[in-house]
C-alpha cells in the first residue's frame, strides 16, 4: 500500500458566470463606460437620418467625452463628406438635445 504524504488538493472554486449587462452595471467605471457607449450610439442614430443610403454603412460611432463627440467614417472620402455635412448635422444634434456643448470631430478609420 503506498503512503500519502501530501493531503488531497481542494478543487478550485470557480465563481458562476456572470452576463455582460450585470457586469458593466456592478462596477463603477464599467457601468460608466457603458452608458457613453449607448449615449454615443444614440448620437449616431441622429445623425443617421440625415446620411445618404449607402453612406450609412460606411460611418460607426466614436468617442463621447467632455470636449465632444467623434464620428469615424471608413474612408477619407466619407470623411471628407461628412465635413461638408458637419453644420446639418450639429444641428440634428442640437435639436434633440444631444451635443450642446463640443465639437464634432470627424476621423478616418486606422487600418
Amino acid at each position: 500500500m503506498a503512503t500519502r504524504y501530501l493531503p488531497p488538493r481542494p478543487k478550485p472554486v470557480t465563481p458562476d458566470p456572470m452576463d455582460f449587462g450585470r457586469a458593466m452595471s456592478g462596477h463603477g467605471m464599467l457601468a460608466r463606460l457603458g452608458q457613453q457607449l449607448a449615449l454615443s450610439q444614440k448620437h449616431l442614430e441622429t445623425v443617421r437620418v440625415a446620411l445618404p443610403g449607402a453612406m450609412k454603412r460606411f460611418v460607426q460611432a466614436g468617442t463621447l467625452d467632455e470636449h465632444g463627440w467623434t464620428l469615424v467614417a471608413d474612408n477619407a472620402a466619407i470623411a471628407a463628406k461628412l465635413r461638408h455635412m458637419q453644420p446639418t448635422l450639429l444641428q440634428l444634434l442640437r435639436e434633440e438635445g444631444l451635443l450642446l456643448e463640443g465639437e464634432l470631430r470627424i476621423r478616418v478609420r486606422q487600418s
